[in-house]
């Protein structure tokens, strides 16, 4: 089949890109010729949070990406529709996480789909955005009449799913292994490479950084943690801060954990990750909101055992006892569970063996099956619905 994916991949950094990819991988290695269509331009620098949106460095050898669409000009989406919709695809994917992207994807679905054989299918993170803004729910409900199926990476965006567009088929499919960050390098190893003391247990604390994903909560609790008051555990803080960086390091001050809390605020590069992964005993989510997770998806790859607040589609994903410990989003909780992980050790040596057997339902090929069932259900619906 021809396949394109519209969105995020190099030169643009970040979890999107990588996903894009690897689903391109995967398509590719399952004998689908499969393309990447990504941004000239993704946002304007005033909007972007962070330090940069780029990589350095030379592209992937796979996929092939093309780089065409431009997120903020409407005569862009017009010509990238004509160019896409000119290369036939049998299916164009979106992967859809913020109602900016709204115009520009439903504008070029639009014109794609005026080739009656392609069928435009679009993977959600979030239907409904962490960040609330003003048009979100306008601009999300005009994109989603562009499509012909959804993937649902939740129970929860499912659900969201349903309520803005129910005639059309959408199925749950849990966010896949994030397993393009290599091997475990060992413990030793990945200490030196981060010139940390591998004699400490680490709590690990990865990805970008905004009020939503509650990194002011998981401050709180360690403050207040027996097994850090006794000397044994360090948190680590691994990601770029995507606001104001003050409000956090006032915790850290006046808590006085300037030793116990290490931060490499900045964006880790790909190579980095199974540094940080390898070294930690136990990866912290301590999420105010959330759908679903990539992190949680590199915590499996890398079989670490998790801590995860209950909320959205967190609690599907670790299952409580099994694989992780969920906890309500409270600082009191958080702390309880940090504890018991390390006080426990019949209770480590349970969430070890439950993530192997649970990490064998995010394959990538479960994935693309189910894209591909979902196109097959298109081919008998009414498009004009």
């Amino acid at each position: 089949m021809r396949i394109i994916i519209a969105g995020t991949a190099f030169p643009f950094r970040g979890g999107l890109a990588a996903f894009n990819e690897r689903l391109a991988r995967q398509f590719i290695e399952e004998g689908h010729n499969t393309t990447v269509v990504t941004f000239i331009l993704q946002y304007p620098g005033f909007l972007f949070p962070g330090k940069t949106q780029y990589l350095e460095g030379p592209p992937p050898a796979t996929p092939e990406i093309i780089p065409m669409m431009n997120s903020v000009n409407p005569i862009n989406w017009f010509i990238t529709g004509r160019r896409i919709r000119r290369m036939n695809p049998d299916i164009l994917i979106f992967k859809y996480w913020l109602p900016f992207m709204a115009p520009c994807f439903g504008t070029i679905a639009r014109i794609v789909r005026r080739n009656p054989a392609t069928r435009i299918i679009c993977i959600f993170d979030n239907v409904i955005p962490h960040e609330k803004r003003p048009g979100d729910r306008l601009l999300t409900r005009w994109f989603l009449k562009s499509l012909h199926a959804a993937i649902a990476m939740s129970e929860q965006v499912k659900s969201d799913f349903s309520r803005f567009r129910p005639s059309i088929p959408v199925k749950l499919s849990p966010h896949p292994l994030f397993d393009n960050f290599g091997a475990d390098p060992g413990r030793e190893t990945a200490a030196g490479t981060l010139n940390l003391n591998p004699g400490f247990r680490y709590l690990l604390f990865f990805g970008f950084i905004r009020a939503y994903k509650g990194l002011d909560l998981l401050l709180e609790a360690f403050a207040t943690s027996s097994s850090r008051t006794g000397g044994k555990i360090k948190l680590i803080v691994a990601g770029e801060f995507y606001e104001n960086d003050e409000p956090y390091r006032r915790i850290i001050r006046e808590r006085n954990m300037a030793d116990d809390v290490i931060l490499f605020d900045r964006f880790i590069r790909d190579e980095e990750v199974s540094s940080f992964f390898s070294l930690a005993d136990l990866v912290v989510q301590p999420y105010r909101s959330a759908t679903q997770s990539g992190v949680t998806q590199i915590a499996y790859h890398f079989n670490k055992p998790m801590v995860v607040t209950g909320v959205g589609g967190l609690r599907e994903i670790v299952p409580d006892g099994k694989c992780g410990l969920v906890v309500s989003p409270e600082p009191v909780a958080i702390a309880d569970a940090i504890d018991r992980f390390f006080v426990d050790a019949r209770l480590r040596e349970r969430l070890a063996g439950g993530i192997e057997e649970e990490k064998k339902r995010y394959g990538w090929n479960l994935m693309t099956g189910s894209i591909l069932e979902m196109y097959g259900k298109t081919n008998d619906y009414d498009n004009k619905k």
